[in-house]
């Protein structure tokens, strides 16, 4: 999303892309962090949603990319609206069970073991890592968006697309699982 939307848009919109995306990052780092994962787990029925709903989101993402023909357009045309960028972005962060589970293992145990004082640098260290990590990604993609090439970058798709959908699909065991 990060890497498409840096190739095909102008510099003010993968900004302003990856804001959106830092955003939905840092709320999801913020509930993991007050506890989200205990919520999810004392439903039952919750659980078996996020992860369904979850596996068939995340597949769709992944086929998305394997569809992909990897074109480098700059027109107008491929002007997402900005509510679809807010949309994706939302749902490729919070209907993410993977993101969740892991977000609430790694950022909500970690909080459980924190000297008593250290738990604000903990987020503020984290919400830093994010907007550094999308923001590099955009300028990083941005400054080379010349050497990537329409067959790179579906190379990039393809590899992301089998990954995500394979992740879609464990996610999809992982429900049939708990449904058996």
């Amino acid at each position: 999303f990060v890497i498409n939307t840096a190739l095909t848009q102008s510099r003010s919109r993968a900004y302003l892309t990856a804001v959106i995306i830092i955003f939905f990052d840092i709320t999801l780092a913020l509930a993991c962090y007050f506890g989200i994962g205990a919520v999810i787990e004392s439903s039952k029925l919750i659980e078996l949603a996020v992860l369904l709903i979850g596996s068939l989101v995340v597949i769709w993402i992944g086929l998305s990319l394997l569809r992909d023909k990897g074109e480098l357009k700059e027109s107008t045309s491929v002007d997402m609206p900005l509510i679809k960028v807010i949309s994706s972005a939302c749902v490729v962060t919070w209907f993410n069970p993977q993101a969740l589970i892991d977000g609430s293992l790694f950022i909500g145990a970690t909080r459980a073991t924190l000297p008593e004082g250290v738990d604000v640098q903990f987020i503020l260290g984290f919400m830093t890592a994010s907007a550094l990590w999308f923001f590099g990604l955009t300028t990083v993609i941005t400054l080379f968006s010349a050497k990537i090439t329409p067959k790179v970058l579906r190379i990039i798709n393809i590899i992301c697309g089998l990954i995500i959908v394979f992740y879609g699909l464990k996610l999809g065991y992982n429900f049939l699982q708990k449904v058996l």
